[in-house]
């Protein structure tokens, strides 16, 4: 198994210039396709206007704004991707609906690499509702810009079908990787059960092969998972993290896990999440 396609969201913005440089190396480094995907929404205008002149006008004015952020992300999308191989596609929607709908035609996508405390969903994909939505594992580059190395991994184990999806969706890095960290956290007393799981889940990888350790961490709460993981993560020199994510639909909103909520605010690690 590898990564042969790629796909990004692509916006002028210079911060969010380090996703689509992290797609690009991801691209180049398994010699997959790219595609680069624009798109952007139209918001609701805000005010009643009862003769609609100013609502024409002003929707004249917002498309073209949104006209210009089009070519100016499908520049720097030729620019940067320059001889690699890939396709750039338009959508006049919601970003993170686009997406979802566009992953269809690739193995892996590559979100975040910008501030995440943005909420224009009009311009902006929310990392989270698209990694539970595509069915495609998400890689989530942090705002800083920093190459992807994979030497080393934390898986971070549950035994649940999005962890079991996410180590299957891993593999291509993970079978790259020197040091692999098959991690399994719990507060509970009798560890025995997760510890079969861990070594069960590195026995896999294996087989694979993938030379990963199994290891079980005891925080002293329960909201030191994440705290946990990243430790982990530090003392193996892990610049990628691999979990599931998790998450519900409530009031059409997506309201997400403690510990993928964590991991997505997470400023100096590449987080790969599946659900």
């Amino acid at each position: 198994m590898t990564y042969k396609t790629v796909l990004t969201h692509v916006q002028p913005d210079k911060e969010a210039a380090p996703r689509l440089q992290c797609a690009i190396d991801v691209a180049g480094d398994f010699g997959a396709h790219l595609i680069g995907l624009g798109a952007e929404a139209l918001p609701p205008l805000g005010y009643a206007d009862p003769y609609g002149f100013a609502q024409g006008e002003m929707i004249v004015a917002m498309r073209s704004a949104m006209e210009v952020n089009r070519l100016a992300a499908e520049a720097a999308f030729q620019a940067k991707a320059g001889p690699l191989p890939g396709e750039w596609r338009t959508a006049i929607d919601l970003p993170t609906a686009a997406m979802a709908r566009a992953a269809r035609a690739c193995d892996l996508i590559v979100a975040g690499g910008a501030p995440r405390e943005a909420k224009d969903i009009y311009r902006i994909v929310d990392t989270g509702e698209l990694a539970i939505n595509a069915g495609r594992p998400v890689l989530v580059a942090p705002p800083h810009g920093a190459r992807l190395q994979a030497k080393g991994v934390v898986v971070a184990w549950k035994d649940t079908r999005e962890a079991r999806r996410a180590v299957a969706d891993a593999l291509p890095f993970l079978k790259r990787a020197e040091r692999v960290t098959v991690l399994g956290v719990t507060t509970e007393e009798d560890t025995s059960a997760l510890q079969f799981q861990v070594n069960d889940v590195a026995a896999a990888l294996g087989r694979h092969g993938v030379a990963a350790r199994a290891k079980i961490a005891t925080p002293a709460h329960e909201d030191d998972v994440c705290g946990e993981i990243l430790s982990e993560a530090a003392s193996i020199g892990a610049d990628l993290i691999v979990a599931g994510a998790y998450g519900h639909s409530r009031l059409q909103e997506w309201v997400l896990g403690g510990v993928t909520r964590d991991l997505l605010n997470t400023s100096d690690r590449f987080v790969l999440l599946s659900h």
